[in-house]
């Protein structure tokens, strides 16, 4: 049991690590979607351990830890899911370039779908600088977490 709640708490600890204050400047108001890169790696290559329910309680939680519009966390994280989900045979047995290009239209994606959400609960569009600037850490990212979260399940869940 433990071993099917490892991309879960990895993907948890991720949300934690992302709002960490930093102190750094200009990174108060714009910093990597970590959880994204975690459900997404999951849904990829574990689908069978982050389902919709996980992905939705995940955006939750960093909805209300980070103080953004509750639902906009976890509308990102369904539609990140539901796109790799249902894209399931394209993925399976990729190499990383394909998958990271992938992970690049997802986010993309999930990006703007959560703009226009926080953008219609505020009644007003958010800038689009500090969206296209998280868009790219986040991308930027990928390839170091993924290289993390691949350790972790060789290492973790690879028997579950």
């Amino acid at each position: 049991m433990a071993r099917h709640m490892v991309p879960f708490v990895l993907t948890l600890l991720l949300i934690l690590l992302a709002a960490t204050p930093t102190h750094l400047p200009g990174m108060v108001r714009v910093g990597p979607m970590l959880s994204l890169i975690g459900v997404y790696y999951w849904a990829v290559y574990r689908p069978d351990l982050m389902g919709y329910g996980s992905a939705f309680t995940l955006g939750l939680f960093e909805d209300i830890l980070t103080g953004a519009p509750l639902g906009s966390g976890a509308l990102t994280l369904l539609i990140a899911t539901g796109l790799v989900v249902s894209q399931y045979k394209f993925f399976k047995n990729k190499s990383f370039a394909v998958t990271w290009w992938a992970f690049a239209v997802v986010a993309f994606l999930a990006t703007g779908a959560r703009w226009l959400a926080v953008s219609l609960i505020y009644g007003v569009g958010t800038d689009l600088q500090t969206v296209a600037v998280e868009y790219m850490l986040t991308l930027a990212l990928y390839p170091v977490l993924g290289w993390v979260l691949a350790r972790a399940q060789l290492y973790l869940i690879k028997d579950a």
